[in-house]
């Protein structure tokens, strides 16, 4: 049995039904908003701060807490990974969890964080849901079901990348110059904004979904990990975007993501990482 983090394809072929996995991953998802949304902007919250530094708040707990007790209730075979617990079971069906994703947002009451849940079935994500409850916003996707979200009167929309062929008419997201600098990147980035028309620093989630509903071209960020990154691929993909490492690679586990809206995506990689001068005598 492969590892359910282990590299694969993302467009390896799947044959089997999504629909109740699926719907089971969105029930979830308002379970989740329950627990999230119960403590958002309190007076009192409960932050730590974490071995590596970042924050983690009574929510983020809770909320993963009470993601868990029903995959455990209701898909007992099946294992998990979330970001305040780690790994339990060990079942080519693995649930991928980030509770709060932007726990800084959230402890600063800023509304701009998500909770992200996914489905990896032989280390291929296959089911995506991000739900942002703060403003009232989800989006979420399995293989062969397309990918859709929510709109203001509470129906259902199907959504699409963009069909912009042209890097110089493009709109990115790159997260943070810190994270460019910190990985090394910085001439790449410099390269990037450069030859686009708009660059932006979203945030978290939300630039994926931009990306998905057809709003930007491209998204990439550096030190993220499976659960910063396995919702959004079925997302992307359904939407008919591609998603890779920042290398071209079909991972969740690099520690980094590229993602676009497919027609470009080889020209971005080409931006980011051009050939080495070759010397002259």
């Amino acid at each position: 049995m492969p590892s359910p983090l282990s590299p694969a394809p993302f467009d390896v072929p799947f044959d089997g039904d999504l629909q109740d996995d699926l719907a089971f991953a969105l029930s979830l998802a308002d379970a989740a908003d329950a627990a999230s949304m119960r403590r958002f902007d309190a007076p009192d919250l409960d932050v730590s701060t974490k071995a590596d530094a970042s924050h983690v708040t009574e929510a983020d707990l809770a909320t993963e807490r009470v993601i868990r007790e029903l995959i455990e209730a209701q898909r007992p075979a099946d294992g998990i990974f979330g970001e305040e617990f780690g790994i339990t079971g060990d079942s080519a069906r693995q649930w991928i969890i980030d509770p709060i994703d932007g726990t800084a947002n959230y402890l600063k009451g800023i509304p701009m964080w998500s909770t992200l849940i996914a489905l990896s079935i032989d280390g291929v994500p296959r089911v995506g849901v991000v739900s942002q409850p703060a403003i009232g916003r989800r989006w979420w996707a399995a293989s062969g079901l397309g990918s859709w979200t929510n709109t203001s009167d509470g129906a259902t929309r199907r959504i699409s990348v963009s069909r912009v062929d042209r890097i110089a008419e493009s709109s990115v997201s790159f997260q943070s110059i810190a994270q460019w600098r910190e990985a090394g990147e910085l001439d790449s980035l410099e390269r990037l904004t450069s030859a686009v028309w708009r660059d932006r620093g979203y945030g978290d989630a939300w630039p994926y979904m931009l990306l998905a509903e057809g709003r930007l071209e491209f998204v990439a960020e550096f030190g993220v990990k499976e659960y910063d990154l396995a919702a959004h691929v079925p997302i992307v993909r359904e939407a008919g975007g591609r998603f890779t490492s920042y290398r071209g690679e079909d991972s969740i586990s690099d520690r980094s993501s590229l993602a676009t809206n497919g027609i470009l995506h080889q020209d971005y990689l080409d931006l980011l990482h051009p050939p080495a001068p070759t010397e002259t005598s």
